[in-house]
This record gives C-alpha cells, sequence and structure tokens, in this order.
C-alpha cells in the first residue's frame, strides 16, 4: 500500500459518512485497474463496519511483485479516482506512490495512525488468502497492534473455515487475527481484465464506464508491458 497527503482531500469537504468515531477502511492494492469487485466489496465492508468510509490506497512496488509488470501508478490511481468519483464514502490516496520504493503495509497503517490519532478506529480489509499470508508481511503483529484486520469472504466457505484455522493468532492470543466479513464474491479480476484487453474483448460491466473510457483512450493493457499479475490485498485478484 502507499498513500498519504498529496491527493488527500479534507475529509469535511469529501462528506465521508457518519461521525468521526464511527472509523475508516483501508484497502490497498495494486488496482491496475480497479474494478467493480472492489467497489462492491468496499460498499459491503462499510455498511458491515458502520465505517466513515473507505480508502483506496494504490501501493507503488509490490512486496513481493515485479514492478515492471505493473501499469505506472499516476494511470492506477487516476482510475481509482474516476472510479470512485460521485461516493461520499470512498476516497483516494497516494501515500504510497508519493512515498516511493516497496509499498510496506505497516509503514502506511503507521502514517495514517499519526493522522488520525491513537484512538480512532481503523479497518484494515484484506482478502482471506492475504490473511493467510500475513506473518510474512513486514512486522506484521506491529500491523495488528495499530488497527483491525478484517477481511472479504463469505463465513462457512472453505476459504471461510481456512481463515478460522490460519497461523494468525494477533497480538493477543485470546483476541481473533481478524473478522471474516459476509461480502460478495465478485468473479471479476484485474487478471481476466488485461487478458481480455490483450485479446481485443470488452471490459463491458467489469470496471466502471469512467474507468473503461480511461484504459481506452490511454491504450493500456494492450501490450506486453501490461501484464502485471500483482494481486489487489483486499479482493486477492
Amino acid at each position: 500500500m502507499r498513500k498519504g497527503a498529496g491527493r488527500r482531500v479534507p475529509e469535511r469537504k469529501q462528506g465521508m459518512t457518519a461521525s468521526r468515531d464511527a472509523g475508516i477502511i483501508v484497502m490497498g492494492g495494486s488496482f491496475d485497474p480497479i474494478h467493480l469487485g472492489h467497489l462492491i466489496v468496499a460498499e459491503r465492508a462499510a455498511e458491515l463496519l458502520r465505517a466513515r468510509g473507505v480508502i483506496f490506497i494504490p501501493c507503488n512496488i509490490p512486496p513481493h511483485k515485479p514492478a515492471t509488470e505493473l501499469a505506472p501508478g499516476r494511470h492506477r490511481l487516476r482510475m481509482v479516482e474516476l472510479a470512485i468519483r460521485g461516493n461520499r464514502g470512498f476516497r483516494a490516496d497516494d501515500i504510497e506512490l508519493r512515498r516511493g520504493g516497496v509499498s510496506y503495509t505497516v509503514e502506511t497503517i503507521e502514517a495514517l495512525r499519526a493522522r488520525r490519532g491513537p484512538r480512532a478506529k481503523i479497518w484494515l480489509l484484506i482478502g482471506a488468502d492475504s490473511l493467510l499470508e500475513l506473518p510474512t508481511w513486514r512486522d506484521y503483529r506491529r500491523i495488528l497492534s495499530l488497527c483491525t484486520v478484517v477481511t472479504a469472504g463469505r463465513p462457512g466457505t472453505e476459504i471461510g473455515a481456512r481463515v478460522g484455522r490460519g497461523p494468525v493468532r494477533g497480538v493477543d492470543p485470546a483476541r481473533p487475527a481478524a473478522r471474516i466479513l459476509d461480502t460478495p464474491r465478485i468473479d471479476i479480476s484485474s487478471t481476466e481484465i488485461r487478458r481480455r484487453r490483450r485479446e481485443g474483448l470488452s471490459i463491458r460491466y467489469m470496471v466502471p464506464r469512467a474507468v473503461e473510457r480511461y484504459i481506452s483512450s490511454r491504450g493500456l493493457y494492450r501490450g506486453s508491458a501490461c501484464r502485471g499479475r500483482a494481486r489487489c490485498r483486499a479482493c486477492g485478484y
């Protein structure tokens, strides 16, 4: 993840929902490109958690993925901005892009915690597969001490059961490492969108119309330079 100040909009003017005590959800990933699955999961998570809003944070360089396979950060950020335009509870933050280098979630959460104060509620929304990989993240226990991890997946499904038995125990062994949210499983992936673009197929109804127009006008994902496979931390795709 990575984002921080450049594109940050004051929350009062932005109109993020509910009171300041409601807390915010952090959703990071490559967003290469952002798609309707991201937006649906984010909206449902905000409803379930009664959150003030959702912050979308495109990463700069994923820790375990080759950066050369990603579309340039300016394009990924702009697509996020276009995708969330009109939703007063969503905003984009370029903290990781501005920070440069490898995007470590712990650094982003530390920055958001410093910005919002020690008592503010911060939820980190990640995919169930990412949750199982959390012990491999840099300073993952520090992450768990700074925010509440929530994962997108239906309780009772196979992935939900795996999370329940997973290796992540959190800072306090008596507390679960994450809360599983009953969010829709949307069968759309950035990988599939990129593949369809390379093959000259339609991506209509997979991304917001404004994002589709942006991708087309910029010629994104047409050539070998846009074969990225960096997974989104929130939805797993």
